[in-house]
């Protein structure tokens, strides 16, 4: 019970692969991602039973296996052996991008003596390593003490597979983004798009940018102060906070042991309430603001006609670019809606000037398709009902990769029917199979598909004020998010949503362990 779904999954004739008694891993010094995924696979056999061996000792070393526990022998059976190859070498490529994901694909082959996992770079070594620990923890779960001889043959759909959380409308803590990143990794999921700016807030603490944490780093969305409308709702409650530079590093550093790449987003011209009241001179007369706890948009702006506006942007953007090693930077774009359109194309021209500058790759929300962006840019789609703008098709036209991220599919925020108590409903309702019946490269008219790049799933939280709220928005449908994003479309038209949910439902056990909350979708038979 895999997910994603393989690209190919082959059973053979034979004995299964015990998971009880002596298992040698043969695995040495091979680099991040793979000794997190490895260490996950230890943890699944020994709980299945297995006494797990490291390397035979070469010369002149000490074996580095575990020696069996008092009144338990291993056995005169020589061990079965799991065993990791790289069968070549891939470039360096552009993470998230076309070239890396030749990188992602593995071949795995069960037999009753031994397992080889085969892939071309680390990343595919420890995806691979991923699916074999959801088979042996699937097993053990259904009381198997075995897995059945296959064939596994693997590789993603699209090179970008991601979730973008809002940190802004309510804060959540470096402990929380580190099980996010958990939950990605578990489902193959390669990125995290993280909301660092808002009206209500700025997140990131800036060495040269002081007071944007100083001034509005608690702030968040207050219940009291929220509108009527689908678009003006929130609540109250949780802990305030922002990140510091060792939390930052925190963060990146989890990331990286996981294979999953942090798209930090400063949104500008818009949603830069937080920016105005940290520093006044970014404001049109001077004028000193209150800071904002409601859940409207598109009231604020920071324009070029300010002297203060450019060296301000220089500022974030150079920094966020020196203390992010990833290729990519988010800045926004969205909902300027008190922005003239010369005014807004004016500063989405500065602002790809600027990332370009930096060396990183600019990545905006749809409405900045309409201006002059940098060749790479990636062009980030998030309207309901896979109605394309004539921005989008041209900046697809012009070259653009879309990165696909439809409210009415993937927003994570929205509710799972109408009477379910946390989120909004402005792009309707999104129960589990909404987010799995789709296909990215078919969703917008006039966008070739292969210019998308991926899927990218999003949870805004202007409801949402701790991590029990928050993963029960985001599982189950991150599941079925990822197996879009990562599964051939004729293998998902194959199972079908009946075979996606059987699945799923196998998930729930290993959810429980970990202490990560899930909605019961009525859509899915968990018995």
């Amino acid at each position: 019970m895999i997910i994603p779904a393989p690209a190919r999954y082959t059973q053979a004739d034979g004995e299964p692969f015990a998971l009880t008694g002596p298992i040698r891993l043969a695995v040495r010094g091979l680099p991040e991602p793979v000794p997190t995924a490895l260490a996950d696979l230890r943890d699944a056999l020994s709980a299945a039973g297995a006494l797990v061996l490291g390397e035979p000792p070469e010369d002149g070393e000490t074996g580095e296996g575990e020696e069996p526990p008092e009144g338990r022998d291993s056995g005169a059976d020589e061990p079965r052996e799991i065993s990791l190859e790289l069968t070549g070498g891939t470039p360096d490529a552009l993470p998230l991008s076309a070239q890396s994901a030749e990188g992602e694909a593995y071949r795995l082959v069960i037999a009753a003596d031994r397992i080889a996992l085969h892939a071309l770079a680390p990343t595919g070594l420890a995806y691979g390593l991923r699916t074999l620990t959801e088979l042996v923890r699937g097993a053990d779960e259904a009381g198997q003490n075995g897995l059945a001889p296959a064939e596994i043959t693997d590789a993603p759909r699209y090179p970008w597979r991601g979730l973008s959380l809002d940190v802004v409308r309510h804060f959540f803590d470096v402990d929380a983004v580190r099980e996010v990143i958990d939950l990605l990794a578990s489902v193959k999921m390669n990125a995290l798009h993280l909301h660092l700016s808002d009206d209500q807030a700025w997140r990131l603490e800036l060495a040269s940018r002081p007071r944007l944490t100083e001034v509005t780093g608690h702030g968040q969305v207050d219940d009291s102060l929220t509108g009527d409308s689908p678009h003006e709702v929130g609540r109250g409650g949780g802990e305030p906070g922002f990140y510091s530079r060792a939390d930052w590093e925190s963060i990146l550093d989890h990331a990286a042991a996981r294979g999953v790449t942090i798209i930090p987003e400063f949104d500008v011209p818009g949603h830069t309430h937080a920016a105005l009241v940290a520093y006044p001179e970014l404001t049109a007369d001077g004028e000193q603001l209150e800071p904002y706890s409601g859940t409207r948009v598109g009231f604020s702006q920071i324009t070029l006609h300010q002297q203060a506006a450019e060296p301000f942007l220089r500022d974030v953007f150079d920094e966020l670019a020196e203390i992010t090693p990833g290729p990519y930077l988010h800045g926004g774009g969205d909902e300027a809606q008190v922005t003239t359109k010369e005014d807004y194309r004016e500063v989405l021209g500065l602002l790809g000037q600027i990332v370009q500058e930096s060396g990183k790759v600019l990545v905006v929300w749809q409405e900045a398709a309409q201006g002059d962006l940098p060749e790479d840019a990636v062009v980030q789609y998030w309207s309901p009902g896979g109605e394309a703008t004539d921005a989008v098709v041209e900046a697809a036209r012009r070259g653009h990769d879309i990165l696909m991220s439809p409210g009415d599919r993937v927003y994570l925020d929205m509710k799972y029917d109408e009477d379910f108590p946390l989120g909004l409903t402005w792009a309707g309702t999104v129960d589990v199979a909404a987010s799995y019946d789709w296909d990215p490269g078919n969703y917008l008219d006039g966008v070739p598909a292969d210019q998308v790049r991926g899927v990218e799933a999003a949870v805004w939280t202007e409801t949402l004020t701790n991590s029990e709220e928050l993963f029960r928005m985001l599982l189950p449908r991150l599941a079925a998010a990822a197996e879009v994003a990562w599964s051939p479309q004729e293998v998902r038209e194959e199972s079908g949503f009946e075979g996606f949910a059987s699945r799923l439902a196998a998930l729930a056990p290993q959810w429980q362990r970990r202490g990560w909350a899930f909605h019961r979708s009525a859509q899915i038979d968990w018995s």
